[in-house]
């Protein structure tokens, strides 16, 4: 298995150098007399970029506070026996007659497929991580009913069963589950609630199930709270597109920076290393195959 990772500066360092990892420097291919001549506009725009991510990071641990507020008063006002009955009948129907593999340890594969950027929530493209999935489960509800709690039980039980389980998570909170999948049972398990964009529609012939655990919230209960749960989405929703209008920022200013550097760069000797790291991987991909 071969893979490139493009990273700044010990954001992923190798850990076996020579023997399995790699750095390709590319600061091997530029005018560095030329880089000097924009030395300081350089400095200037780094300094700009790492301080835009800082407001922007502040943002989203201001969003994180608000949005824990605003699960509480959900989480009070729900009704947690249903919400374990639905949790029991969506693992009866995943699970039902899968069969443990106790003759290997439990592995867990932790994923993103769903990034805060300058144009806001966005997804990959789902379809190339269901394309061999035979049936979903999707489950929706306000923060806070319990949606959270039903994808780390199904993540739990596929691995307590030593299934190999793709674990994607939320961006915004990482320690939280927006996609499950266990490729051995062609099963996948998702939160369609918003602001996740994971988009079941164009998989409707495979979706086995939907649990909404909206339904199981006291509507009357939570009334009570309706000034506060309407102040707490607002003030969320004002943190994250603060945050991603500082991401933003920090992305143009980037760019900026940028420009100083594409003149300066050897593109003639980049492609040729480029070709020559293609060729040793097709190499390793050979002597796989012929193994």
């Amino acid at each position: 298995m071969v893979s490139t990772v493009d990273t700044t500066l010990h954001i992923v360092d190798p850990k076996n150098p020579g023997a399995v990892d790699e750095i390709v420097h590319l600061g091997d291919f530029w005018d560095e007399e030329q880089m000097r001549q924009h030395k300081e506009e350089i400095l200037e725009a780094n300094a700009r970029v790492k301080r835009l991510f800082r407001i922007a990071y502040s943002a989203l641990k201001e969003a994180k506070v608000i949005r824990d507020e605003w699960e509480d008063y959900v989480a009070e006002c729900t009704n947690q026996a249903l919400v374990n009955r639905a949790e029991a009948r969506l693992l009866e129907a995943v699970f039902d007659g899968v069969a443990a593999r106790y003759d290997r340890p439990p592995k867990a594969r932790h994923l993103f497929a769903t990034a805060i950027t300058p144009e806001g929530i966005v997804t990959g493209n789902v379809e190339t991580l269901l394309h061999e999935v035979d049936r979903i489960y999707t489950v929706s509800g306000e923060p806070g009913s319990g949606v959270t709690r039903i994808l780390e039980r199904i993540a739990n039980t596929a691995l307590s069963k030593c299934l190999f389980t793709e674990i994607y998570h939320c961006p915004f909170n990482p320690d939280n589950y927006d996609l499950i999948i266990i490729p051995e049972i062609k099963v996948a398990v998702m939160n369609v609630e918003p602001p996740h964009t994971f988009d079941p529609s164009p998989f409707g012939h495979l979706i086995a199930m939907s649990i909404n655990l909206n339904g199981y919230i006291d509507k009357k209960k939570l009334a009570i709270y309706t000034h506060e749960m309407l102040s707490a989405k607002f003030r969320y929703q004002a943190c994250l597109d603060r945050a991603v209008a500082y991401i933003r920022q920090a992305k143009l200013t980037h760019d900026y920076m940028e420009s100083f550097y594409i003149p300066a760069m050897n593109f003639d000797a980049i492609n040729a290393k480029r070709e020559e790291i293609l060729a040793r991987i097709l190499k390793y991909a050979a002597e796989f195959n012929a193994a």
